[in-house]
């Protein structure tokens, strides 16, 4: 006698003629393949994608190379504060006219050349502007650095590349923004007093304004963070060229193929 607890099974695994026996299930399916048609597609797919990320590239290698010529014009231009237009009544002489940069005060002349006063020859900075100076000098180094290494791209990854170039970049552009807060807290010094008078403290020009190098050393840090973020991306791009199901699918459809007579 046998158990009533033997008898439940499912019953579709019970044969009709006979209750004891039980059909083995059937096999699964084969798992299915991409077919060659498909496996074209995911190659189309991949070709456009390649060409977008190498066009995408080439304006961000331009980009860098704009970036650093930037840099030279900020560094060199003696043009980061100036004196403003202003009208004196009176019998008192007008203050002095002309621009400060980093390395020189250049005061206006009747002359069309203005008068110096600094050494941009010898890279000697202005005394109170030093620090401003270095850090400049430090972020202009690693934007050459990274349009040097656009030259690797035919000998490493360009995973590797765009990742190193970021990394530069993105410090370039601290030492930028850092170079643009020294500056104005470096205002109260002799140099800002004779050009812009007795009024000037930190972070107050007196009769002064800033001037457009200035300005383009502002946009310079956004433009850093905008092409190490652009550089992130790419070269987490590099590895994802083309779907990982598309890989496996276009392998299985190959091996397909050369089964065929």
């Amino acid at each position: 006698m046998f158990s009533p607890a033997l008898h439940v099974t499912s019953p579709s695994l019970v044969s009709p003629s006979d209750p004891l026996r039980i059909i083995a299930p059937p096999p699964p399916p084969p798992p299915r393949t991409m077919q060659p048609q498909t496996a074209e597609v995911a190659r189309l797919y991949q070709t456009e994608f390649i060409r977008s990320a190498r066009a995408v590239g080439a304006l961000w290698a331009v980009c860098t190379l704009c970036f650093a010529i930037i840099e030279v014009v900020i560094l060199v231009q003696p043009s980061w504060v100036g004196t403003r237009e202003a009208y004196y009544q009176g019998g008192a002489p007008p203050p002095p006219a002309g621009t400060l940069g980093l390395f020189e005060m250049c005061l206006e002349t009747d002359w069309l050349v203005p008068e110096c006063r600094g050494s941009l020859h010898t890279l000697t900075p202005l005394p109170a502007f030093q620090s401003a100076a270095v850090l400049v000098c430090v972020s202009l180094t690693m934007v050459w650095v990274s349009v040097g290494c656009l030259c690797l791209f035919r000998f490493c990854n360009a995973a590797t590349v765009y990742k190193i170039c970021a990394w530069l970049q993105l410090a370039a552009g601290f030492c930028l923004a850092l170079a643009c807060v020294l500056f104005p807290d470096s205002w109260d010094c002799a140099e800002m007093r004779a050009l812009c008078g007795e009024k000037v403290a930190s972070f107050s020009p007196g009769n002064c304004s800033v001037h457009w190098a200035f300005v383009l050393a502002m946009l310079g840090v956004l433009d850093a963070g905008i092409l190490a973020t652009l550089a992130f991306v790419l070269g987490n791009r590099q590895d994802a060229l083309l779907p990982q199901y598309g890989k496996e699918g276009e392998s299985q459809s190959l091996a397909l193929i050369r089964r065929e007579p």
